[in-house]
């Protein structure tokens, strides 16, 4: 029986929500093992003189122990 584990992971990119749900993924996978989903629970944007300047995303990742 499978065992999985779920951590949440904040990850921001100047580009796009699409860019910073990447740069979080990419990240997990440096450290995280079979890494099989993500739920994005959260996101926001930082705008600095009417301007975005900044998207963040707040994610779950589950990634599995055993198999």
């Amino acid at each position: 029986m499978p065992v999985a584990r779920v951590t949440e992971i904040y990850s921001s990119s100047s580009k796009s929500f699409d860019d910073a749900v990447q740069t979080g993924i990419e990240r997990a996978n440096k450290t995280l093992k079979n890494v099989k989903g993500a739920w994005i629970q959260d996101q926001k944007v930082v705008v600095q003189n009417g301007k975005i300047t900044e998207y963040r995303v707040n994610m779950k990742v589950t990634f599995v122990l055993l198999d």
